[in-house]
């Protein structure tokens, strides 16, 4: 199976890549380095490229001969989303939208969306599950919010199987030293606790 992996390139979307070639998939990452970095890909899978250019996409989409895209590529910062709220939609909401009809044009049908649990606004209560009212408190949570409803009204339109993947503060390394975070500044929660005990 070839996936294309959008932000193939960022914390998340090259542990993922990782893991595929791991299982004997063969995934190749697409990335506008923005927020990512090649080295984080392993050499021969790496295709640079803004999900916004729709023509750009289909062609990697083609030239690899994808069955299905994991799509990580995203404007993430909540902070700047308040700042910034126009970047935010501009790339998570125009940016997902290019993607979606780039993988039209190429015939691909079969996405994994990286979500967030930011959709679910602040807990009311918990445990948490997937039928928690989604309510964002952030212009990034609701950027991720529309493109979840934008990728059902797709498949509902067009056949797109897909998953939603909502998950929370992402962390960690490999066991042998090659791969982990690399934000500058950071601004993770995960990252930035483990900096108290270092006198960071």
């Amino acid at each position: 199976m070839k996936i294309l992996v959008t932000g193939g390139a960022g914390y998340v979307g090259s542990a993922c890549l990782r893991f595929l070639l791991s299982q004997g998939v063969d995934p190749y990452a697409y990335d506008n380095l923005i927020q990512g970095h090649s080295e984080a890909v392993p050499e021969g899978r790496f295709i640079q490229g803004d999900i916004a250019d729709t023509d750009a996409v289909e062609a990697a989409l083609k030239q690899i001969n994808a069955d299905a895209v994991m799509h990580f590529a995203a404007a993430t910062c909540v902070g700047e989303s308040v700042d910034d709220p126009e970047y935010h939609y501009r790339n998570n909401i125009a940016g997902t939208m290019s993607l979606l009809n780039a993988m039209r044009k190429a015939g691909v049908k079969r996405m994994l969306f990286s979500s967030t649990c930011a959709t679910y606004g602040m807990a009311t209560k918990v445990p948490m599950s997937e039928d928690t009212p989604q309510e964002p408190f952030s212009p990034y949570a609701r950027t991720k919010l529309a493109v979840e409803w934008m990728i059902r009204d797709f498949a509902d339109a067009y056949g797109l199987g897909f998953t939603l993947l909502r998950y929370f503060n992402a962390s960690g390394a490999s066991a042998c030293g090659n791969f982990g975070e690399d934000h500058s500044p950071e601004n993770h929660l995960i990252p930035l606790v483990l900096q108290v005990p270092l006198g960071q």
